[in-house]
């Protein structure tokens, strides 16, 4: 199945033109920069920062700016592994990258279909469990970072 993939004529156009590749990863790493940003500046809100800005008005935003950077940094992350599925596939890097990515999305699924998340957004101060999933979700997006950067060293 990687084999086909990267065989794909969306695979080959990439392979084929450096200057496709490099804007598809330029728009991949905006996309996790959209992602990070939304999700570093909810938690650190969460967490007690930025206590100006109301977070019932912010929180939803700042939610929704993080899944669709998610959304997005995926679709142009799955075009970028569509060059070369088989090498990362054997990347130990990029497994742990999508498990921590994984880990990621069930910490924010878990906060908003809970409890939790009504009782952040409402005038009430921030819920105890909120602020571990905020203090959660800091150091595993890090994770991704952080595994997403060890790709090209292995």
């Amino acid at each position: 199945m990687l084999e086909w993939l990267e065989g794909a004529p969306h695979a080959v156009l990439l392979q084929r033109s450096g200057t496709l590749y490099l804007f598809v990863n330029a728009a991949h790493i905006a996309c996790m920069g959209l992602l990070i940003g939304a999700i570093v500046s909810l938690d650190l809100r969460m967490l007690g920062g930025f206590r100006t800005v109301p977070f019932p008005v912010i929180g939803p935003f700042l939610s929704r700016m993080a899944g669709g950077g998610l959304v997005l940094a995926m679709l142009t992350g799955f075009w970028l592994f569509s060059v070369k599925p088989t090498e990362y596939a054997a990347n130990p890097a990029f497994l742990i990258k999508l498990g921590v990515i994984g880990l990621g999305v069930v910490n924010a699924l878990w906060l908003h279909a809970g409890q939790h998340w009504p009782k952040a957004l409402s005038d009430t101060p921030m819920p105890r469990a909120a602020r571990a999933h905020a203090v959660a979700s800091l150091l595993i997006w890090l994770g991704a970072v952080l595994a997403g950067r060890w790709i090209g060293f292995l």
